[in-house]
């Protein structure tokens, strides 16, 4: 059996790993435009403000692991076209230029995605980069060193983190995003309200529902003109969001209307010779029951792996995803699963929500921090859909509790009586979970009166 992978960061690499040791008699050929595999995107922030010193740190792989599997390994290779009717693959050495062509019996896309370039004014001018992948990381790390003032487009997790980042560093730091909050995707108001405080509090420059119209500058850039000003600046990084790179199969499989491709439960694309995993294609989204476009490397890594385990027969379903994630910016530690109250009306989807304000451990204790938790459920079933916790401790991990409760079905009465252990350096006797659980509880009592 022939195998072909075209692309290797999370995806690619849990696929190429497990099917290596699920069919050792394959013939499993990888290829890869960059030089590198599994770098760990997420990690990017902490490298460029200098929290990483040691960027071999962020891969949990490599092209000689892969080879030491049995795989053959074309780095630097980029295919420019696929024959899905005669199963055929052209690609193209990035080094040399030689072009080669290759078969297959079954084929795994798992090429990602790509930075969204919007299409404005002078955005090909120097010193406007791209944030996503390990080159594009020590680009900017290169081109930081001797600017003062670094100007973000886009207020999401990377955005932030980069702003954060650079503030750090003695930049002066302008963020620039056309909604009127940051973060708007996976936290609602009452939650960003205070990581743009924590910004402002630290002189960051926030330029919030204003929109790119272009950028000035001779060679280089020197100034980014928005619908409302003008941001005079050394470096700009753009940060609007991601695309999946699907155009090699545009119109051969079935894709959302972005180009994401769509999978069934098994990661089989509407071709039977094709999977798909990762940030390409489109994932079951469990709060909606529907196909969505949620770019995250623990949904890829979990993709790439059922792709070995279905390639030859489905065996092993995808139970779908939450969306799950979370976010530490200066001492706040803040996570989200599901849908906010912000995305359930932008769904047109009703929903109730519980919000409490509690500490996250005994006040008898040396230290307890507030935790803000906001808990959205249907109001008619009652079951919870979504759920965002922000706290200077770190109570994330209750997020992944709720996301298992999403997946699951738990009711928000039921969460009320979960069992949670209780040890004072961790929690109260009832914890802060269980109090929203019990304080939706009581606003039912209220209605029903």
């Amino acid at each position: 059996m022939k195998i072909a992978v075209i692309g290797s960061t999370h995806a690619g690499t849990a696929a190429v790993t497990n099917m290596a040791n699920m069919y050792p008699e394959a013939d499993i050929t990888v290829y890869e435009k960059n030089d590198n595999v599994s770098f760990l995107s997420c990690g990017l922030a902490l490298y460029v403000g200098g929290v990483v010193e040691d960027p071999q740190g962020l891969f949990y792989s490599s092209p000689e692991q892969l080879r030491s599997l049995g795989v053959t390994m074309k780095m630097q290779h980029a295919v420019q076209e696929i024959d899905t009717a005669r199963k055929q693959i052209k690609a193209l050495n990035l080094v040399t230029g030689e072009e080669i062509n290759d078969s297959y019996d079954k084929l795994v896309m798992s090429t990602g995605s790509w930075p969204i370039i919007p299409p404005i004014d002078g955005i090909k001018l120097d010193n406007i980069l791209l944030a996503k992948n390990f080159n594009q990381a020590n680009t900017i790390i290169e081109k930081s060193r001797e600017v003062k003032h670094v100007t973000i487009v886009g207020a999401g997790y990377i955005g932030v983190e980069l702003v954060e980042a650079f503030q750090q560093a003695g930049k002066k730091v302008t963020l620039i995003d056309g909604v009127d909050r940051i973060l708007n995707k996976y936290l609602d108001e009452e939650f960003t309200d205070q990581v743009e405080q924590a910004f402002i509090d630290r002189g960051v420059e926030l330029r919030l529902g204003e929109t790119v119209t272009r950028f000035e500058g001779e060679n280089t850039v020197e100034a980014v003109v928005t619908n409302a000003g003008r941001v005079e600046t050394d470096l700009v990084i753009m940060c609007v969001g991601f695309r999946p790179n699907t155009e090699l199969l545009k119109g051969k499989v079935d894709m959302l209307p972005n180009g994401a491709i769509k999978v069934d439960d098994y990661m089989r694309t509407s071709n039977p010779d094709i999977l798909a995993a990762g940030d390409c294609c489109a994932v079951k989204y469990n709060p909606t029951r529907k196909a969505a476009y949620i770019p995250l490397a623990t949904n890829a890594v979990r993709m790439g792996t059922l792709v070995a385990r279905n390639l030859i027969d489905p065996v092993m379903k995808n139970v779908g995803t939450q969306g799950t994630s979370g976010l530490h910016i200066y001492d706040l530690n803040m996570a989200s699963t599901g849908l906010t109250e912000t995305s359930a009306q932008a769904m047109d989807i009703h929903v109730k929500n519980i919000t409490i304000n509690e500490k996250h451990r005994p006040e008898f204790m040396p230290t307890a921090e507030d935790v803000m938790l906001k808990v959205s459920y249907l109001p008619e079933s009652r079951k919870i859909i979504g759920a965002q916790v922000l706290s200077k401790a770190d109570v994330t991990q209750s997020i992944n509790t709720l996301s298992v409760c999403i997946q699951t079905g738990m009711t928000i009465d039921e969460l009320g009586f979960v069992d949670f252990f209780f040890q004072p350096h961790f929690n109260q006797p009832w914890n802060f979970l269980n109090k929203a659980g019990l304080a939706a509880a009581e606003t039912r009592k209220v209605e029903l009166v």
